[in-house]
């Protein structure tokens, strides 16, 4: 596992096997970015579920100048750690469920550009955790979330505060692109 592109391009990254780890491939994660604007105007990163960190790794080193990773397991945690050190790149790691992460997040007033989610493909979390999302205030007016599932689990409930605007499958992965909707629930 590499970053992809961006200053850090080529760095290759720290991974490890666990219950529920799944790393972003490189190949999903250079669509995903490839699909965003080629002038990252996204300054504020959080990425839940971070696992490895790679996916908000990969917005820092594209030009993000902050980011936040959200991941509850201690070991991933501490891949999270290696891997920015390997990078020289300095975040956040909070240690705590997602969507409980983004209700204290929240609750502060903190709102990101680019919310990254990317939850383990067996569960039910993501569109909990995009509710969460969406009715918190999280998202800044002009952010972007990026939201991965298994094609086997398609996101098919609304979720208030957010439309999806682009939908993307590769292989097995379902990548969404959600923005807040314009109904001003958030």
């Amino acid at each position: 596992m590499r970053v992809i592109g961006g200053s850090l391009k080529g760095r290759r990254l720290a991974s490890f096997r666990g219950p529920g780890i799944r790393p972003t491939s490189d190949k999903v994660r250079e669509a995903v970015f490839n699909i965003l604007p080629r002038e990252f105007p996204y300054r504020t990163v959080l990425d839940l579920y971070a696992g490895t960190g790679a996916m908000g790794i990969e917005a820092l080193s594209r030009g993000a100048s902050e980011a936040a990773f959200v991941e509850s397991d201690k070991g991933a945690a501490q891949v999270i750690r290696k891997n920015l050190d390997i990078c020289g790149q300095k975040a956040r790691i909070i240690r705590k469920d997602a969507v409980k992460a983004v209700e204290e997040l929240s609750r502060k007033g903190e709102s990101f550009d680019l919310v990254i989610i990317d939850p383990p493909y067996s569960s039910e979390l993501l569109v909990g955790t995009l509710k969460a999302i969406g009715l918190g205030g999280l998202l800044a007016p002009k952010g972007a979330v990026v939201a991965e599932s298994a094609k086997k689990a398609p996101i098919e409930a609304d979720i208030p505060g957010l439309e999806v605007y682009d939908r993307r499958r590769y292989g097995d992965t379902l990548v969404y692109f959600l923005k807040r909707s314009d109904n001003g629930q958030t």
